[in-house]
Protein backbone atom coordinates (compact mmCIF):
# COMPACT_ATOMS: atom_id res chain seq x y z
CA UNK A 1 0.00 0.00 0.00
CA UNK A 2 1.16 3.52 -1.07
CA UNK A 3 1.66 5.69 2.06
CA UNK A 4 -0.64 8.75 2.09
CA UNK A 5 2.97 10.68 3.75
CA UNK A 6 6.74 10.57 3.17
CA UNK A 7 8.94 12.05 5.77
CA UNK A 8 12.48 12.24 3.87
CA UNK A 9 15.37 12.55 6.58
CA UNK A 10 19.22 12.09 5.76
CA UNK A 11 20.15 9.19 7.74
CA UNK A 12 18.78 6.40 9.85
CA UNK A 13 20.19 8.02 13.25
CA UNK A 14 17.28 10.97 11.84
CA UNK A 15 14.88 8.31 10.86
CA UNK A 16 15.45 6.84 14.61
CA UNK A 17 14.98 10.74 16.32
CA UNK A 18 11.44 11.04 14.50
CA UNK A 19 10.09 7.74 15.29
CA UNK A 20 10.98 8.18 18.35
CA UNK A 21 9.18 11.44 19.15
CA UNK A 22 6.30 10.05 17.14
CA UNK A 23 6.00 7.19 19.81
CA UNK A 24 6.63 9.95 22.67
CA UNK A 25 3.39 11.65 20.99
CA UNK A 26 1.38 8.75 20.95
CA UNK A 27 1.42 8.49 17.14
CA UNK A 28 1.76 5.47 15.55
CA UNK A 29 3.18 6.69 11.99
CA UNK A 30 2.83 3.42 9.71
CA UNK A 31 -1.18 3.66 11.14
CA UNK A 32 -1.99 7.28 9.63
CA UNK A 33 0.16 6.49 6.23
CA UNK A 34 3.31 7.84 7.22
CA UNK A 35 6.53 6.31 6.20
CA UNK A 36 9.82 7.86 7.56
CA UNK A 37 12.43 7.49 4.78
CA UNK A 38 16.08 7.50 5.12
CA UNK A 39 17.84 8.89 1.96
CA UNK A 40 21.52 7.68 2.70
CA UNK A 41 22.40 11.52 2.55
CA UNK A 42 21.19 14.49 1.40
CA UNK A 43 22.28 14.57 -1.88
CA UNK A 44 20.02 11.68 -2.67
CA UNK A 45 16.73 14.29 -2.20
CA UNK A 46 16.24 14.82 -5.71
CA UNK A 47 15.53 11.19 -6.86
CA UNK A 48 13.70 10.67 -3.65
CA UNK A 49 11.30 13.71 -4.56
CA UNK A 50 11.02 12.97 -8.24
CA UNK A 51 9.69 9.74 -6.90
CA UNK A 52 7.05 10.58 -4.34
CA UNK A 53 6.35 14.27 -5.21
CA UNK A 54 4.23 15.93 -7.20
CA UNK A 55 5.88 14.44 -10.50
CA UNK A 56 6.02 10.80 -9.12
CA UNK A 57 3.48 9.43 -7.04
CA UNK A 58 2.01 12.77 -5.59
CA UNK A 59 2.51 11.46 -2.35
CA UNK A 60 2.61 14.50 0.68
CA UNK A 61 6.48 15.23 1.59
CA UNK A 62 7.83 16.85 4.22
CA UNK A 63 11.53 16.26 5.58
CA UNK A 64 14.57 17.31 7.62
CA UNK A 65 17.94 18.59 7.31
CA UNK A 66 21.23 19.78 8.49
CA UNK A 67 22.12 23.45 7.56
CA UNK A 68 25.05 22.57 5.89
CA UNK A 69 22.77 20.12 3.13
CA UNK A 70 20.06 23.18 3.11
CA UNK A 71 21.28 24.19 -0.90
CA UNK A 72 21.10 20.46 -1.81
CA UNK A 73 17.50 19.86 -0.11
CA UNK A 74 16.44 23.19 -2.02
CA UNK A 75 18.04 22.17 -5.97
CA UNK A 76 16.28 18.59 -5.02
CA UNK A 77 12.79 19.80 -4.24
CA UNK A 78 12.75 22.11 -7.04
CA UNK A 79 14.12 19.22 -9.39
CA UNK A 80 11.40 17.21 -8.33
CA UNK A 81 8.40 19.69 -8.92
CA UNK A 82 8.14 22.51 -6.03
CA UNK A 83 8.76 25.97 -6.27
CA UNK A 84 11.32 26.93 -3.22
CA UNK A 85 12.17 30.70 -3.67
CA UNK A 86 13.29 32.58 -0.74
CA UNK A 87 14.46 32.00 2.76
CA UNK A 88 14.53 28.96 4.77
CA UNK A 89 11.05 29.98 5.61
CA UNK A 90 10.11 29.05 2.14
CA UNK A 91 11.33 25.67 2.94
CA UNK A 92 9.05 25.64 5.75
CA UNK A 93 6.25 26.35 4.05
CA UNK A 94 7.36 23.10 1.94
CA UNK A 95 7.02 21.26 5.26
CA UNK A 96 10.89 21.09 5.12
CA UNK A 97 13.11 21.91 8.23
CA UNK A 98 16.59 22.63 9.17
CA UNK A 99 18.62 21.57 11.78
CA UNK A 100 21.21 23.65 12.77
CA UNK A 101 24.27 21.90 12.75
CA UNK A 102 22.82 18.98 12.31
CA UNK A 103 19.98 17.01 14.82
CA UNK A 104 22.30 15.72 17.07
CA UNK A 105 23.84 19.10 18.03
CA UNK A 106 20.17 20.33 18.50
CA UNK A 107 19.26 17.62 20.86
CA UNK A 108 22.88 17.90 22.83
CA UNK A 109 21.65 21.85 23.40
CA UNK A 110 18.13 21.06 23.52
CA UNK A 111 18.99 18.51 26.66
CA UNK A 112 22.34 20.15 28.10
CA UNK A 113 25.28 18.85 29.07
CA UNK A 114 24.59 17.52 32.57
CA UNK A 115 21.57 15.70 30.96
CA UNK A 116 23.35 14.12 28.16
CA UNK A 117 25.99 12.71 30.63
CA UNK A 118 23.01 11.13 32.76
CA UNK A 119 22.10 9.46 29.48
CA UNK A 120 25.77 8.36 28.82
CA UNK A 121 25.85 7.31 32.48
CA UNK A 122 22.84 5.22 32.02
CA UNK A 123 24.01 3.68 28.57
CA UNK A 124 27.32 2.34 30.49
CA UNK A 125 28.98 4.69 28.01
CA UNK A 126 30.62 7.58 29.78
CA UNK A 127 33.69 6.47 30.67
CA UNK A 128 34.30 5.79 27.02
CA UNK A 129 33.34 9.00 26.12
CA UNK A 130 35.94 10.43 28.69
CA UNK A 131 38.74 8.59 27.12
CA UNK A 132 37.59 10.07 23.51
CA UNK A 133 38.04 13.51 25.52
CA UNK A 134 41.73 12.48 26.92
CA UNK A 135 42.89 11.92 23.17
CA UNK A 136 45.19 14.48 21.63
CA UNK A 137 42.60 15.30 18.40
CA UNK A 138 39.72 15.87 20.94
CA UNK A 139 41.69 18.09 23.57
CA UNK A 140 40.50 21.71 23.60
CA UNK A 141 37.42 20.99 21.23
CA UNK A 142 34.24 22.07 22.60
CA UNK A 143 32.25 19.44 24.60
CA UNK A 144 30.02 19.81 22.01
CA UNK A 145 31.78 18.55 19.23
CA UNK A 146 33.59 15.97 21.31
CA UNK A 147 30.05 14.49 22.04
CA UNK A 148 29.00 14.25 18.15
CA UNK A 149 32.63 12.65 17.31
CA UNK A 150 31.19 9.84 19.92
CA UNK A 151 27.97 9.39 18.59
CA UNK A 152 29.26 9.28 15.26
CA UNK A 153 32.42 6.47 16.15
CA UNK A 154 30.59 3.95 17.69
CA UNK A 155 28.96 0.96 15.30
CA UNK A 156 25.34 1.75 15.44
CA UNK A 157 26.15 4.64 18.11
CA UNK A 158 24.45 7.69 16.33
CA UNK A 159 21.19 5.57 15.71
CA UNK A 160 20.96 3.97 19.09
CA UNK A 161 21.72 7.78 20.83
CA UNK A 162 19.49 9.37 18.51
CA UNK A 163 16.29 7.79 19.92
CA UNK A 164 17.66 7.99 23.92
CA UNK A 165 18.04 11.89 23.21
CA UNK A 166 14.77 12.46 21.68
CA UNK A 167 13.43 9.68 24.40
CA UNK A 168 15.23 11.84 27.18
CA UNK A 169 14.26 15.39 26.14
CA UNK A 170 11.94 17.73 28.25
CA UNK A 171 8.61 17.76 25.89
CA UNK A 172 8.68 20.85 26.21
CA UNK A 173 12.68 21.41 24.78
CA UNK A 174 12.02 19.23 21.37
CA UNK A 175 13.99 20.72 19.36
CA UNK A 176 12.09 23.24 16.98
CA UNK A 177 12.76 21.87 13.30
CA UNK A 178 11.86 18.30 14.74
CA UNK A 179 9.16 19.38 16.74
CA UNK A 180 8.21 21.60 13.90
CA UNK A 181 8.25 18.60 11.39
CA UNK A 182 6.15 15.70 13.58
CA UNK A 183 3.54 18.21 13.59
CA UNK A 184 3.54 19.09 10.23
CA UNK A 185 2.49 15.63 8.92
Amino acid sequence: MEPRGVILVEGLSDQAAVEALAERRGRDLAAEGVQVVAMGGAQAIGRHVERFGPLGLGIELAGLCDAGEERDVRRGLERGGFRVRGGRGALEARRFFVCVDDLEDELIRALGMAHVEEVLELEGDLRSFRTLQKQPAQRGRPVEAQLRRFFGSGRGRKIRYARLLVEAVDPARVPRPLDRLLASV
